[in-house]
């Protein structure tokens, strides 16, 4: 078996991830890289960072594999001495390439939102929006069986890359879920189609104060639900780099091609640590501060 040209994996991975299925306002697609150039192995990774582009290059891959794309806002001048600059450089000069699957790889059968909802224990589910359709943004199906809010998170929390920020859980703790909607990455775009779904939870990435506030308030009109389960963009995402690497893997040895793939090692979510209350007058703990500041909550 011989390895593949980077054109190769290209073709693969726009088979397995339709450029198609990208949202409009995307840039998936490969970025930098000769195509004839072989590829010995790939690293895949969540983030286009110095970092992992490092890690690339110390790790002998010939193609760096990204969930984001580097050029998603577009860049007019890339010197060795902007942030984007000093990536493309570093993979340039040492001969790797680097290719994006964003949004296609959000909306395509296997991709990260189905990752999530497989996290969560949910095994059969259709997509939250084009709910019909294989392929779509999202994830929504049934538990096998109804499970406490707090277990479900639990259970989440256990699986996803450890990160400073954790989970954010809104919701009584023995709320009972059955019905789970998710979006890997950042979902608060989708409450309309949540609640259109008659999910119980949604679980996503990223939530802002007022959509998530907004969507709180109407879930008290109906019950308290969907509750929300908010994780780290980075940690949603990162689940799907495994079945990713399995997949294009099967597919280039199907053709007869030999490529190591990789995970990156690497923590790329932002944040490095997070300070909590712990000296409020009249409460110990976090769980006290939210009892005595109960607000509006069911």
């Amino acid at each position: 078996m011989t390895h593949p040209t980077i054109d190769d994996v290209v073709r693969a991975a726009h088979e397995l991830w339709p450029l198609g299925l990208q949202e409009p306002w995307d840039a998936s697609g490969l970025i930098c890289g000769r195509g004839s150039r072989p590829v010995p192995a790939i690293l895949f990774a969540v983030d286009a960072v110095a970092a992992t582009a490092e890690e690339a290059v110390e790790r002998g891959a010939g193609l760096l594999l990204t969930h984001h794309p580097l050029l998603l806002r577009g860049a007019k001048f890339l010197p060795d001495s902007s942030d984007k600059g000093a990536v493309i450089h570093k993979l340039i000069e040492n001969r790797v390439g680097l290719l994006a699957a964003h949004t296609n790889a959000d909306s395509a059968v296997g991709g990260v939102s189905d990752a999530l909802i497989r996290a969560c224990g949910v095994e059969d589910a259709e997509p939250l929006v084009d709910a019909g359709e294989p392929t779509g943004i999202g994830r929504v199906g049934e538990l096998p069986e109804p499970l406490p809010l707090e277990e479900l998170a639990r259970r989440l929390s256990d699986v996803l890359l450890p990160t400073a920020g954790g989970l954010r859980v809104a919701g009584p703790r023995d709320g009972v879920v059955r019905r789970v909607a998710v979006c890997g990455g950042a979902g608060d775009s989708l409450f309309d189609a949540v609640r259109e779904s008659r999910a119980d939870v949604y679980v996503t990435a990223d939530l802002r104060h007022h959509p998530a506030s907004e969507a709180r308030e109407r879930a008290l009109l109906q019950g308290g639900r969907p509750y929300l389960i908010d994780c780290s963009h980075f940690a949603s995402e990162q689940l799907w780099l495994e079945a990713a690497a399995a997949e294009l893997r099967g597919v280039l040895a199907a053709r007869g091609f030999e490529v190591e793939t990789m995970l990156s090692r690497l923590n790329t979510d932002p944040w490095d640590f997070v300070v909590r209350p712990e000296a409020h007058p009249g409460s110990a703990s976090t769980d006290a501060l939210a009892a005595e500041y109960p607000g509006q909550r069911g």
